[in-house]
């Protein structure tokens, strides 16, 4: 399994539009858009986790800087949380 952090996304972006995006160079396991507690309102990153580590590097070259909806997306592997 391997972690995919995705940012700059849109506020409108919801799950299934990243699934499909990522479904399209792997296995999806998971899709979490990271919310806004006050508003409800999605904050613009989101985290996709992928099952195939290959796939998950081959996804992060192929959409890293392309258009997503009007906004430069920007790929990379999520850095762990420190404890």
């Amino acid at each position: 399994m391997k972690n995919i952090y995705v940012g700059n996304l849109p506020h409108s972006t919801t799950e299934p539009q990243l699934r499909t995006l990522f479904e399209a160079h792997g296995t999806v396991e998971r899709v979490d858009i990271v919310m806004d507690k006050e508003t409800g309102r999605a904050k613009g990153f989101a985290f996709v986790e992928m099952t195939e580590a290959s796939q998950a590097d081959k996804a992060c070259q192929a959409l890293s800087g392309t258009d997503f909806d009007g906004r430069t997306l920007r790929v990379n592997e999520a850095k762990s949380k420190p404890h």
